[in-house]
């Protein structure tokens, strides 16, 4: 499971980073906002059970953006006495925490769905929810293209978290705009709760995808293949390093923790394997910006008993 760091995360600042990211959060809020205004007018005039699982989906965002923008501002904090590690892990809580939203929201969804299929009703006004669908489409797709931009830059998973809330709204929004155009050009009044359902077996899907990720980084899960690989191929292109072992790495938030034990000659002295370590160590800091490195010296052919 990747952590969403790249390439591009690598040459930005860990300033800009914060910078982006209280930018997207602030803009999730603003957009969910704008939605639920728009699609509560357009549910109380039709009485749609599909727009009435939209509604409350950007209801569940605009909590869940509140969410991110708390644990952004946290896990961005830097480290102190009582939080040496730093503040990261708000983060993946918070993930956790959209994805029990997420969950809750939809078994609502689901429940009402069941109530309209045994008693169908008419919707009203279809001409309001087509053209309140039209709009939220159009700003949810402007709000998933920064989020994207911003998840590239700086692999904020409480973005990502809310990326995939904004994303799915894409495909949530278009299947109630295709119900409500459905059942005005059919009459087939049972189109509108299997929308609604459909969105909210949607919506516990993502629930799932969210809650693992963030599951992942509360378990410290290894860094991706991909990473691991490069600060051993970082840390062997020393001509002095012999080897490098006892790798571990984990995340929390926008913070890596990188620590492996280094196999250097036995001969060397300390003041010359401080220096081969330091040089080590900001060359895997060059690649992994802000990460803390923790590198052990191991005289070759000396084993640690523990």
């Amino acid at each position: 499971m990747s952590h969403g760091h790249d390439a591009d995360t690598k040459a930005l600042s860990r300033g800009d980073a914060a910078v982006l990211m209280r930018r997207a959060t602030y803009a999730s809020v603003a957009v969910a906002s704008l939605l639920i205004l728009g699609k509560g007018a357009a549910w109380l005039a039709s009485d749609s059970v599909a727009m009435l699982s939209t509604l409350v989906d950007s209801l569940l965002d605009a909590l869940a953006s509140l969410v991110t923008l708390f644990a952004v501002r946290t896990a961005l904090s830097p480290a102190d006495a009582d939080h040496r590690f730093g503040h990261g892990k708000a983060e993946p809580l918070a993930s956790l925490a959209q994805a029990a939203f997420v969950a809750g929201t939809a078994t609502f969804v689901l429940a009402e769905a069941a109530r309209h299929l045994w008693q169908p009703r008419p919707i009203g006004h279809s001409d309001l929810a087509i053209g309140v669908m039209v709009v939220s489409i159009l700003a949810t797709l402007g709000l998933v293209l920064f989020q994207r931009f911003v998840v590239a830059r700086t692999g904020s998973l409480a973005i990502r978290g809310d990326l995939l809330h904004y994303a799915s709204d894409l495909l949530t929004n278009a299947g109630v705009l295709a119900a409500i155009v459905a059942v005005g050009w059919t009459g087939l009044l049972w189109l509108d709760p299997v929308a609604g359902a459909a969105v909210a077996l949607f919506l516990l899907v993502q629930a799932g995808r969210i809650a693992h990720a963030a599951l992942d980084m509360l378990m410290d899960r290894e860094l991706p293949e991909a990473e691991r690989a490069r600060i051993i191929e970082i840390a062997r292109a020393h001509p002095e390093v012999r080897d490098i072992h006892d790798l571990r790495t984990r995340a929390a938030g926008p913070d890596r923790f990188i620590q492996c034990h280094m196999t250097l000659d036995a001969d060397l002295p300390l003041r010359q394997a401080h220096m081969v370590a330091a040089a080590v160590s900001r060359e895997i800091r060059d690649a992994f910006p802000d990460a803390e490195v923790i590198i052990h010296q191991d005289p070759a052919g000396i084993h640690d008993p523990l």
